[in-house]
């Protein structure tokens, strides 16, 4: 089972190499943080603040791709958690065939941003963060 989620807060220390997101239940009160790179926190914040770049980021490039294929990101799911790292995946369509993919948790939160697709977090996750 999966539940919707949303990015509720982000948390940026740039003397550190560790950052912090949290997501949070749609119709719920569980929280998920998720510690991710400076990189990947920067290309978020810089699409939930409207900020474009000049050339594609790696993210954008991503979506860039994606779009040329002919295909269509369908949501992102946070889908595991082991040994203390969460697992991510990208679900795709194209032609009428799905595919999914394996990410970083914080690229495809990333690029769930920036395609304004569906963010969701396997049951287990939860249960188990």
């Amino acid at each position: 089972m999966e539940i919707e989620v949303e990015l509720s807060r982000i948390i940026i220390d740039e003397a550190s190499d560790q950052q912090v997101i949290v997501l949070k239940e749609k119709h719920g009160q569980r929280t998920l943080p998720i510690v991710i790179g400076i990189v990947e926190i920067m290309a978020i914040d810089r699409r939930l603040k409207g900020k474009t770049t000049i050339r594609p980021m790696t993210h954008d490039l991503l979506g860039n791709i994606i779009d040329a294929l002919g295909a269509k990101i369908e949501k992102v799911v946070v889908s595991d958690l082991k040994n203390h790292t969460y697992y991510a995946t990208i679900h795709l369509s194209i032609n009428g065939k799905t595919a999914n993919v394996d990410s970083r948790p914080s690229d495809a939160i990333a690029i769930a941003v920036a395609s304004q697709v569906p963010l969701y977090v396997a049951e287990h996750v939860f249960a188990n963060a």
